[in-house]
Order: C-alpha cells, then structure tokens, then sequence
C-alpha cells in the first residue's frame, strides 16, 4: 500500500499496538459471550433508549430477531477481534467493528441524565468509551497496519507480487 513505509518506526509501533490492544477487547468480549451458554442481548436491547429505541425493542421482542443479533454480535466481536490481533483483513476487520460499536451507541447514546439499568463504569456527556474505540478503528482504517506486521503483509503482499509478474 502507498505511504507504508513512510512510517515511523514509533508510528508503525502505536499503531499496530492500538490494533492489537482493540482486538483483544473485541476479541475477549466475544469469547466471554460464547463461552456463557445463557448469554444473550435481551437485557442490553430492552434497555436502550434514544431514537433508535424502539427497533432494538422490536429485535428483543422477537425470538428470530434476537438470535440473529446474539449469534451476530458473540461471532461478529470474535471475528473482529481476531482479525486485529492478527492483522488479517484488518480493513474489512475495522469497518465491520465501526458498524457494530455505532450499533452499541445507537442503542445506548451517552447523554446528561440518561440512566441504564446497567451502570457503565464513568459518567459521560455525548462521548463514551464506544465513540473514542469506533474512531480509533475508524483511524486504523486510513492507517491501515496488517500490511506492515499481520497475516495482510502474506495475503496482500503475494497477491501483489503476483500482480508485478502478471504484468511484466
């Protein structure tokens, strides 16, 4: 990709560490799902508030609805995270993890007086732990560094040079 090796060494560290660092969040917090047989998002959809409250209602409401979001956001979180562990598909890996932290805030916006059943663990006004891990995904997009160390340096950079002796 252009402009990777442009990177700092400092720079190519942060970077990959930050990815790293969200996909184990992302990861662990999938594997924690997966692993509790009696897990689901009733409880977290039925509690949402906003706008958007009464879709996420609507999901909890229906039993097909709710174990599409259940298997979608336990498989999704794991997926996510271990695509940025291990820098595989870190692009789709980012996007992906965008979608699904807008779908948390969507459900569940911070606001002034805005109360949970579940208590999070800070008082926030707009912007939350979701909002700051949603843009630094969002900044690992346009930074991308599977290619620098992950699995996208192998995958991408055989497709590439394949590509170069294509049109030679």
């Amino acid at each position: 990709m252009k402009g990777m090796k442009n990177y700092s060494a400092w720079q190519s560290t942060l970077l990959v560490t930050v990815r790293v660092l969200i996909g184990w969040h992302f990861l662990y917090e999938g594997l924690v799902k997966i692993m509790n047989p009696g897990w689901s998002s009733v409880g977290f959809l039925m509690d949402s508030k906003g706008w958007f409250a009464g879709m996420f209602h609507s999901i909890a409401a229906s039993p097909t609805a709710l174990s599409i979001a259940d298997f979608l956001n336990m498989w999704g979180l794991t997926a996510i995270g271990l695509g940025l562990i291990l820098g595989c598909l870190t692009q789709i890996a980012t996007v992906a993890g965008v979608v699904l932290l807008a779908f948390y805030c969507l459900s569940h916006p911070s606001g002034m007086n805005t109360q949970y059943v579940v208590p999070s663990e800070g008082s926030y006004l707009w912007i939350n732990k979701n909002i700051i891990e949603m843009f630094t995904l969002a900044l690992l997009y346009v930074f991308p560094t599977g290619r620098i160390i992950g699995l996208d340096r192998l995958i991408f950079g055989a497709h590439k040079a394949q590509q170069d002796k294509v049109s030679d």
